[in-house]
């Protein structure tokens, strides 16, 4: 309200005038915009009115007493809990509760592993998964995808399962930085020719 009538004062100090030869006192994009023909200025007040106390009363009757609002502690009304939908095309649709979940664990698990057979080995990926890691990777990829669509087709939500050390939200960052950490090992040991480690 006091951003509308702080535009339409300015529009009126700063319409340009017909006919005026200095335009340059004016705003040259106003001239666009259609305007009033007021004689005089035009003066816009903004105020907010106060708040008035609600308060009931009653006539005194000899039944009846004066009664008057007076606040009570009342305990907050829960939030309603949203119904999640537990339809397979629900839980792995591109905005659904699965799809970056179980992507990232699996980035999560194959950026460690890599890393960790890459430093003991000294096997780039490539070679893992030809050397019997393939074998594993789709093994595990199948685990962890069912053990992360259970609860969710049960209508578990993964916030509410979520705590203060280990959120849902750290959980998908923790997810992207790995998806991110698997393709920069990968694109690094293209480059490099071999193993990083």
């Amino acid at each position: 309200m006091a951003t509308s009538a702080t535009v339409q004062s300015y529009m009126a100090i700063f319409r340009p005038q017909v006919g005026a030869k200095n335009h340059l006192a004016t705003l040259s994009s106003l001239h666009l915009l259609p305007c009033q023909r007021v004689a005089g200025a035009t003066l816009v007040r903004c105020q907010a009115e106060p708040e008035k106390p609600a308060v009931e009363t009653e006539t005194p009757t000899p039944q009846t007493v004066l009664k008057t609002a007076t606040p009570t502690a009342t305990s907050p009304t829960p939030k309603p809990t949203a119904k999640v939908s537990t339809k397979f095309s629900d839980v792995l649709a591109f905005s659904g509760p699965a799809p970056e979940r179980i992507n990232g664990r699996l980035a999560m698990i194959g950026f460690v592993s890599a890393l960790a057979v890459e430093a003991a080995r000294g096997q780039d990926l490539v070679e893992q998964l030809m050397n019997g890691g393939l074998p594993w990777f789709l093994g595990t990829a199948v685990l962890f995808s069912v053990a992360s669509l259970v609860p969710l087709f049960k209508g578990v939500t993964v916030q509410s399962r979520s705590g203060d050390l280990m959120s849902s939200d750290a959980e998908l960052w923790n997810g992207r930085l790995a998806m991110l950490g698997l393709v920069a090992l990968a694109f690094t040991e293209y480059l490099k020719g071999g193993p990083l480690v």
